[in-house]
């Protein structure tokens, strides 16, 4: 089939062709970019946070009262929750991954370091954290626990052990020597010394950008009369667990309020649904461009179908015969769409370089836009098929009556 006479009808059609041309054009570029940065929501969201998620959930307890005293309550309650059927293990901590809040510091290596090697979190626990977090520890040890030591809230954090995770190590110390090292958590000594390392625990905070730099701290320390327990239950019975919990921790101590039990579980899911909601938001983005464009191809063709009925039928009365005309009709649409898919792909890129320039976002990877043509061409011809199949199936008479 000759494209020289295709071209020419659609000459004499411009400005659908153009507006066709650039709603191809613009849905590239976007599509391709909506992808992309589902794809990154996506694979963010699911990071390893180094937990037992399954079967760990955390809770806290508010005391009140004169004689409420934290930190007898807070040896009392962790020795009560250990003995309860079902539960594996128990700790006091300050804060969980993905929770949004905790606390952090730098780190260095020197002395009066001006810049920190590298920002962590820290999490203030005792000696079963290591178990309770379901954290894996992969060198050196775990806590003893004559090495917890009780400290009041506000005192000057530099424990003489701590354990770390894998990246923080490989961080501070990138031979692989970290074990038995010693770093500041403060510009002055004393020194802490790398006593374990555990294989992966996420930060708090979804957007840091070192989000596997983490530090476990033995340390007791009640915020005022706040404490904030996690407890993992053994595996299948964290629900049948939170309740026993919640039941006896309220009729230990009166003189106190216990706090909403909340698993990891539910931590994630409130930690990404940002990112969730930002999915389904772009994944209706593309649906919708994706129909308008195809609804755009198909009125576009079946109004020229409708305007060329007498061409068509004298076509047919010359001899072309169906096929010939269901793929003038093809063609005609694959020139169009892609005119509109080349603009596109400079648009695509374009807007991917203002998305990294404005909002640090990545750039966006080569392989989209021609998987983006692919599937850009396929809907075009998929949506054009349908007018082209009527223009087929026009009568050679047609062009007689019309005379």
């Amino acid at each position: 089939m000759e494209i020289r006479p295709i071209i020419s009808a659609l000459m004499r059609s411009k400005v659908s062709m153009i507006l066709i041309g650039l709603q191809v054009a613009l849905t590239l570029a976007i599509v391709c970019n909506a992808l992309f940065i589902i794809g990154q929501r996506l694979e963010r969201m699911q990071r390893p946070s180094g937990m037992n998620e399954a079967d760990t959930f955390w809770f806290g307890s508010s005391g009140f009262g004169q004689g409420f005293d934290a930190r007898t309550t807070q040896k009392a309650d962790l020795q009560l929750l250990r003995q309860l059927p079902g539960v594996a293990a128990a700790t006091t901590t300050n804060s969980v991954p993905m929770s949004n809040g905790g606390w952090s510091t730098g780190v260095q290596l020197q002395p009066k370091q001006k810049t920190s090697t590298a920002d962590t979190t820290l999490y203030l626990v005792d000696a079963e954290a290591i178990s309770t977090f379901g954290v894996k520890l992969i060198a050196g040890r775990n806590f003893k626990p004559e090495e917890v030591l009780p400290v009041n809230f506000g005192d000057h954090l530099q424990p003489p052990e701590i354990i770390v995770t894998k990246a923080l190590a490989d961080k501070l110390f990138p031979a692989g020597d970290a074990l038995g090292k010693q770093v500041y958590l403060d510009e002055d000594p004393p020194t802490s010394t790398i006593v374990g390392i555990v294989e992966r625990a996420q930060q708090p905070w979804m957007d840091s950008d070192s989000i596997d730099y983490a530090t476990f701290v033995p340390v007791y320390m009640p915020y005022g009369n706040y404490t904030r327990y996690l407890v993992r239950a053994e595996p299948g019975r964290r629900d049948e667990v939170m309740k026993l919990v919640e039941q006896k921790m309220s009729e230990s101590n009166t003189s106190r309020i216990i706090g909403k039990m909340r698993t990891i579980e539910g931590v994630r899911q409130e930690a990404y649904a940002g990112d969730r909601a930002m999915a389904l938001i772009l994944g209706v983005v593309i649906f919708a461009l994706l129909a308008i464009t195809a609804l755009g191809i198909v009125g576009m063709a079946s109004f020229w179908v409708a305007q060329r009925t007498k061409q068509i039928g004298t076509r047919r009365a010359l001899g072309a015969t169906r096929g010939s005309i269901l793929r003038y009709f093809l063609t005609e649409n694959f020139l169009i769409t892609s005119g509109g898919l080349i603009l596109g792909a400079v648009l695509t890129y374009a807007f991917s370089l203002w998305l990294m320039l404005h909002y640090q976002a990545k750039l966006l990877p080569w392989h989209y836009v021609p998987i983006g043509f692919l599937c850009l061409w396929a809907l075009g011809q998929i949506a054009v098929l349908g007018p082209a199949t009527r223009a087929s199936r026009v009568p050679p008479a047609v062009a007689t009556r019309s005379i």
